[in-house]
């Protein structure tokens, strides 16, 4: 029992001695500087320098009023698959997480019962003994017993472990974030797809209905004998042309509504709507703040800078293997040479005690690449994290001057479809009192029909603009 107690005291002063002499620290990381401007470009043409206020802060749930819209997003956040896919993502790295916090934790297995039983031969030494000592010619080990190893983190390196097992952990929830986001505006450029979509269809049917109407007249002048067939023929191409877009935008709409369908996580059905595209409002003041914002706001730049810190903790784990371990292990329980004797106490206790300091010498520089690699996987995590930021700041100047510009666009589109409008209706005049040809009365219906598709495109395509800018801000997280 003395050299028991002398073996504890031995191993508790080799385990303070390195505790004092190798303590070791894991460092925090420091995240790469980026030189990030003062404002967005074209943020001043949207009023939306103003630093105290963000878009990207407000939940969607507030941004966008559409009811039908709200509803279809509401289900796509409980029902949208990927977004499901990701949260199961979250709880496998949490499992992760806290695994790693049972690192620190010395290892203990135990053994119920285990039996040998050898048969040695006559002729060697173990067979003589154990006929002479035991009486017979086999010799039994009947053990129960507990083990326990514990290696001393000296270095640091199990913390560095779990600072990257954290810091995956946090990454899957960036990441889910960065889905819900995505998943955000794909519905709801989904949804203002289908609406522009809609107008289509109806400027198609209307003006089909006037082409009828015109052909309707032409015909009567035919039969009077004030034109020739040349010009019913010319109008019958013309409805013929509008009818054959027709079942276009109808496939697009049924495509567009199984697309959202998906989305929500429904089986492909159709998508009820009572809003229509002109009314849908645009915020005339969109808040941008300023772009150190992104670095808060951004899901996918959260994830970059969470590879960053990964892989610094990598390089330091990659750095302590290198080094001596420290090691204690314990073992105690029963032991005998017959079962008769197996439960008999203090008689079959035994325990064992041990402490080691490993060093690995030699592993063909296994130890060495793996850290230059860590180092250099590190140098690339910082790459990636500039280059999220540098795309983070585009993507919002992108979205800035794509308002900007399909603003002035949608008024001249506008105009378009006035002027074209009072065109027709001059042209068709004009053709009632000899003044004017039918082709002048094509051309016009023709243009009117471009231009009133024109501006639903460019309508479609203004509300986009503001909900990638909503996205590219870390709009749509809550």
């Amino acid at each position: 029992m003395d050299l028991f107690k002398k073996s504890i005291h031995i191993v508790s002063g080799v385990v303070l001695f390195s505790g004092l002499l190798f303590a070791c620290k894991v460092q925090q990381p420091v995240l790469p500087a980026v030189a990030l401007p003062t404002a967005f470009r074209n943020s001043d043409s949207l009023a939306a320098n103003d630093t105290s206020k963000n878009i990207g802060t407000i939940s969607y749930k507030d941004f966008f009023t559409d009811a039908t819209l709200l509803g279809l997003l509401d289900k796509a956040m409980l029902h949208n698959n990927d977004l499901n896919v990701a949260v199961k993502q979250i709880q496998v790295a949490a499992l992760g997480f806290e695994q790693s916090r049972w690192a620190f934790l010395p290892k203990v297995s135990a053994t119920i019962g285990s039996t040998t039983i050898t048969r040695p031969s006559d002729n060697s030494m173990n067979g003589m003994m154990a006929g002479q000592f035991l009486g017979q010619k086999y010799i039994g080990d009947y053990n129960s017993l507990f083990n326990i190893s514990w290696e001393a983190d000296i270095w640091g390196k199990m913390k560095g472990q779990k600072e990257a097992a954290l810091s995956e952990f946090l990454k899957t929830q960036e990441a889910a974030k960065a889905v819900k986001t995505r998943i955000v505006v794909e519905v709801v450029q989904g949804y203002y797809n289908l609406l522009m979509l809609d107008k289509q269809m109806e400027i198609s049917n209307r003006n089909l209905l006037f082409a009828d109407s015109t052909l309707t007249f032409l015909k009567k002048q035919f039969e009077l004998g004030l034109i020739n067939s040349l010009a019913v023929q010319q109008q019958e191409v013309t409805i013929d042309q509008i009818s054959k877009s027709i079942p276009s935008i109808e496939s697009a709409i049924t495509m567009q509504e199984n697309a959202l369908s998906v989305l929500i996580g429904e089986m492909p059905d159709k998508i009820s709507r009572t809003a229509l595209l002109n009314d849908i409002t645009i915020s005339e003041h969109l808040a941008t703040g300023v772009p150190s914002q992104l670095l808060a706001n951004r899901p996918d730049i959260k994830v970059t800078e969470l590879d960053f810190r990964k892989a610094a903790a990598g390089v330091h784990v990659a750095k302590v293997s290198m080094y001596p371990a420290l090691n204690i292990t314990a073992q105690g329980g029963l032991n005998a040479f017959k079962s008769s004797d197996w439960f008999k106490l203090p008689g079959s206790l035994f325990g064992i005690l041990a402490g080691s300091v490993t060093q690995p010498v030699f592993q063909g520089k296994q130890l060495k690449v793996q850290y230059q690699q860590s180092k250099i996987m590190l140098e690339q995590s910082e790459i990636q994290f500039k280059q999220a930021v540098l795309n983070a700041v585009s993507e919002v100047s992108d979205a800035l001057v794509q308002i900007e510009k399909l603003k002035q666009q949608e008024v001249i589109a506008a105009s378009q479809v006035q002027k074209s409008d009072d065109l027709v209706s001059k042209a068709l005049t004009l053709y009632k009192l000899n003044e004017a040809t039918y082709l002048d009365v094509i051309v016009a219906q023709a243009n009117r029909l471009q231009y009133e598709l024109d501006l639903a495109s460019i309508k479609n395509q203004h509300l986009n603009a503001i909900t990638m800018l909503y996205r590219s801000l870390g709009g749509g997280q809550n």
